[in-house]
């Protein structure tokens, strides 16, 4: 897969894109409501901020019943995968991030199958 570095870099200039991405690449899958939840923020502004993330091809989507799961797109490039790595240990105790991690892992019936039913 070829990526643009400019359209990678331009995702992560986005607060919340990058708080996305991050979370994504610490938890491998997530569903729409479970990046609303930890990241504090309304479902229409997440989505089109995942629309914009999949137009780039950073992430892939996958629907399950009545709910779509995102995660990082598997052909990115080691190169931005390592971006996101670093990115995701060096901001790891700081914040929004640290609040992310902690929201996501505090939300109610996450682990109720069929995803937040």
């Amino acid at each position: 897969m070829s990526l643009d570095p400019d359209a990678f870099f331009s995702a992560l200039a986005h607060p919340l894109r990058l708080r996305t991405l991050i979370l994504l690449h610490q938890e491998h899958e997530l569903c729409v409501c479970e990046l609303t939840h930890s990241l504090g923020v309304a479902q229409p502004m997440i989505s089109r901020h995942l629309a914009q993330l999949r137009e780039a091809r950073l992430v892939r989507d996958r629907r399950e019943a009545l709910w779509v799961h995102y995660a990082l797109h598997p052909e990115l490039p080691a190169w931005a995968r390592r971006v996101l790595a670093d990115a995701a240990a060096g901001l790891a105790g700081q914040a929004p991030y640290q609040h992310d991690r902690a929201a996501l892992a505090a939300m109610p019936r996450r682990a109720v199958p069929k995803c937040c039913a």
